[in-house]
């Protein structure tokens, strides 16, 4: 026997090292190169795209002394037929996002639909563009991993296909808000739901990468301009304890408010068309005199953090840009809801902070600052789109203040807990779950439920016709080593099953239909590998039918230790996966 060298054993794992590290550098530098400028080139695109409005100024009049401008409604009704065109030409029957990534990320075999994610990118930057009340991280949350989908093959099977979508996403987190830490978290938090090395390793260098080449070539300006602030805790934590149930209520109120506008555009039954064009008129009209809940909105929660609004204005703008945001979304103007519960949370935070002014005077309001509109982003955004890590961690790197970031996850912990037990885990967990994925039994789960009984039936089994006799029917299966067997008719249908044993009982010129079993245990067609072994812990014998109740036909036979085979690999693999 030949036995290879040690020298030679060494030298192939140095290599294979040596490769895999040189994989995971290459692919977390080309990602976080990528999405930068993506990511960029999407925020600089709609901005241009947004302030292009102005060249119709001398569209604006009057009203009742109030100046008013028709651009937005002008604007939105135009960006309704360039949507109406991409939905046609990447043949999209619903736009696709976060909660796809999160899904295909669950899965170890499904990437996503290349077409449908890049058509969707195009329709966020252009509901954005035009002033729909919508965001940009979602659509780039998705680009970014539809694009790690789509070059998995180039790694020839190196990286598995839920790290290029976590690298993609942590890219367009880091670029957007410059924050590489919490890219990172947000990307293992949100999208892949573990913390394996294998998967850290190569999202961290993309979100490091990202955020560095947005720096050096965009610019290094955070998405708020936040520093040097430091309130003062006494005041401000007590507050940021008692606000954050109120914003977990709030978060409710926005998701529900998107999922009722979604559940209304579906019962009209409209046509996309004349959904968007009623999406375009109620957010046009109500942004000539809310003009601040259109767009991303970024640059007014600037103005909400500088004290810029009144109290009764900003309570407009609150319930403005949330039943805004949810037509938009909910009748076909596609696009993130991540900045929108930025701008909600920062309304809500300057609301609070309004309120414990008037009750504790100026000195309440000097010591806690912008915190509350800090607190009130920070638990928005977190529980909406379920987390509370990186939500800290994006208001820590955004403020480099560590008291704004302490109090921000007082609110952050309080309000996910609110709405977790009212709500859910996430709105995209939600919209999930009404596809009847539920993200939260995890990958094991999602993979027995994928897994279809039919791929593990199998043809070795006894088949008797019904005029076979027990006598001839014992000797059939003395002959195949079985101790049952199926009666089946000739056009394949399923008509019973029989035991050695009940054969035995009758006589030996009897047919077969003498001994039939008594409501057999029958698995159906469509059953996945989760119900069959949910039936099989019933059973007790050697081997269940697999049959088309609709036709009756005869498609095979499980065991129970084919189910627990089929188990014990969907296991290894989830465990590989996660914890390689």
């Amino acid at each position: 026997m030949l036995v290879k060298p040690a020298n030679h054993t060494n030298r192939s794992v140095a290599f294979s090292t040596l490769q895999a590290i040189f994989i995971v550098m290459i692919t977390g530098i080309s990602f976080g190169i990528l999405m930068s400028i993506v990511s960029n080139a999407f925020v600089i695109g709609v901005d241009w795209l947004f302030n292009t409005r102005h060249y119709f100024n001398f569209l604006d009049f009057s009203f009742f002394g109030k100046q008013l401008s028709p651009t937005p409604l002008i604007t939105l009704l135009c960006a309704v037929f360039v949507i109406l065109f991409i939905r046609k030409i990447f043949s999209i029957s619903r736009w696709h996002g976060p909660a796809d990534s999160i899904y295909a990320a669950h899965r170890t075999d499904n990437e996503l639909d290349v077409k449908a994610g890049f058509g969707s990118t195009i329709a966020a930057f252009i509901s954005a563009g035009s002033g729909a009340s919508v965001g940009q991280y979602g659509p780039l949350v998705h680009f970014g991993a539809t694009v790690g989908s789509y070059v998995r093959t180039l790694t020839n099977g190196k990286i598995s296909t839920d790290v290029f979508i976590g690298c993609g996403v942590a890219g367009a987190i880091a670029a957007g808000f410059n924050a590489p830490i919490a890219g990172t978290i947000f990307a293992c938090e949100t999208i892949l739901r573990h913390f394996s090395l294998r998967a850290v390793a190569p999202v961290a260098i993309t979100s490091i990468t990202s955020a560095g080449i947005s720096q050096i070539f965009f610019g290094n300006v955070n998405t708020f301009s936040m520093s040097g602030i430091n309130p003062d805790l006494m005041f401000l934590l007590p507050l940021a304890l008692l606000t954050g149930p109120i914003f977990g209520i709030l978060s409710i109120i926005y998701m529900v408010t998107l999922r009722k506008t979604s559940e209304v555009a579906r019962d009209l039954k409209w046509s996309p068309m004349k959904l968007l064009i009623t999406a375009a008129l109620i957010t046009g009209i109500t942004g000539m005199f809310l003009p601040e809940i259109l767009g991303l909105g970024i640059e007014h929660i600037e103005s909400i953090l500088n004290d810029g609004f009144h109290v009764h204005y900003l309570f407009f703008l609150l319930v403005g840009k949330l039943i805004i945001t949810g037509v938009c979304i909910g009748f076909g103007m596609f696009g993130g809801i991540f900045s929108p519960a930025l701008f909600i949370g920062a309304a809500g935070g300057a609301l609070f902070t309004k309120v414990a002014t008037l009750i504790g005077g100026a000195t309440v309001a000097t010591a806690i600052g912008p915190g509350l509109i800090i607190c009130g982003m920070a638990a928005l955004s977190s529980t909406v789109v379920g987390t509370p890590i990186a939500g800290v961690l994006i208001m820590l790197e955004l403020t480099m203040s560590y008291e704004l970031a302490l109090a921000a996850m007082l609110s952050v912990v309080t309000s996910s807990l609110v709405a977790h037990l009212l709500f859910g885990h996430s709105f995209f967990d939600r919209q999930l779950l009404d596809r009847g994925i539920d993200i939260s039994q995890g990958r094991s789960q999602i993979e027995m439920m994928e897994l279809s009984v039919k791929q593990l039936a199998t043809s070795d089994y006894v088949s008797l016709s019904q005029d076979t006799i027990a006598e001839d029917a014992i000797k059939a299966m003395t002959k195949s080593e079985a101790s049952e067997a199926y009666i089946v008719t000739k056009e394949q249908k399923f008509f019973g099953k029989v035991s050695l044993h009940g054969l035995l009982k009758i006589k030996k010129n009897n047919p077969v239909t003498d001994a039939l079993i008594q409501k057999p245990i029958i698995i159906k067609h469509d059953a996945s590998l989760q119900q069959s072994i949910e039936i099989a812990s019933k059973f007790v014998g050697e081997s269940i039918p697999v049959v088309n109740k609709e036709t009756k036909e005869m498609l095979g036979v499980v065991s129970e230790a084919d189910l627990f085979q089929a188990y014990l690999l969907t296991q290894n693999k989830i465990i590989d996966l996660e914890k390689k």
